[in-house]
C-alpha cells in the first residue's frame, strides 16, 4: 500500500508541476486536488504536506477535494512544512500563508478576497480590485483549524492557536488562543 501511495503522489505532483506549483519533499495526496493559478502568481507547498481530497484520508469525511486557486498575477499561496489539509478551499487574490505544522480540518475555507463590491451598483459584474475588499491572510505555525471553519480577509491567526469547528473568523486571533463562534471570539488562552 505504501508503494501505491508513493506512486500516486508522484503522479499527482507531476500533474501539478505542469501548472507551475512548487513542492517540497514527500507531499502525500489522497485523491486529486483542484488547482488553478493565474499567470505570474504562485503556489508553494512545503515538505511533508498532506493534501486530502478524498474520504480515504479523513475519517470524518470531506465535502470536496482540496481547492487551491490564485485570482491575480502576483497573488500567492504558501503552505508550510508538515501541514495537513482536508477538503480545504484556499482562494487568494493577494496572499495566503499557512505556517508549519498546521492542521486544517475538513471543509475549511480560507480567502483574502470579498469577490464582490460593497456598492450595489453593478455589484455582480464589477471585477475592479479597488472596489472589492482584499487583504492578506496569515496562519502562523502550529495552528489547528477545526472542520468547517471560515477564515476571511485580513486575518492573522497567532502561533499555536485553535479555532473551534464551524467558526467564522473575521478578526485576527492572538497567539496561544482558543477561539470559536460566529464571529469567532477568544474563549480562553492555552
Amino acid at each position: 500500500m505504501r508503494i501505491k501511495r508513493k506512486i500516486y503522489s508522484y503522479y499527482q505532483k507531476l500533474k501539478l508541476i505542469s501548472k507551475n506549483i512548487k513542492f517540497g519533499k514527500n507531499t502525500v495526496f489522497y485523491g486529486s486536488p483542484i488547482v488553478s493559478s493565474v499567470l505570474n502568481s504562485f503556489i508553494t507547498i512545503g515538505d511533508n504536506v498532506v493534501l486530502c481530497s478524498s474520504n480515504a484520508g479523513n475519517p470524518i469525511g470531506i465535502n470536496h477535494p482540496v481547492i487551491l486557486k490564485t485570482l491575480a498575477s502576483e497573488s500567492k499561496i504558501i503552505i508550510g512544512d508538515n501541514s495537513g489539509l482536508s477538503g480545504t478551499s484556499i482562494c487568494a487574490a493577494n496572499s495566503i500563508t499557512i505556517g508549519k505544522n498546521c492542521l486544517i480540518g475538513a471543509n475549511v475555507t480560507i480567502t483574502d478576497y470579498d469577490f464582490h463590491a460593497v456598492s450595489p451598483e453593478n455589484r455582480r459584474y464589477n471585477t475592479n480590485k479597488k472596489d472589492i475588499g482584499c487583504a492578506q491572510v496569515v496562519i502562523e505555525d502550529n495552528v489547528w483549524l477545526g472542520m468547517n471553519v471560515i477564515i476571511l480577509k485580513g486575518v492573522t491567526i497567532g502561533q499555536n492557536s485553535i479555532i473551534a469547528a464551524g467558526s467564522v473568523v473575521t478578526k485576527s486571533i492572538p497567539v496561544n488562543s482558543i477561539a470559536g463562534g460566529n464571529p469567532a471570539r477568544i474563549i480562553r488562552y492555552i
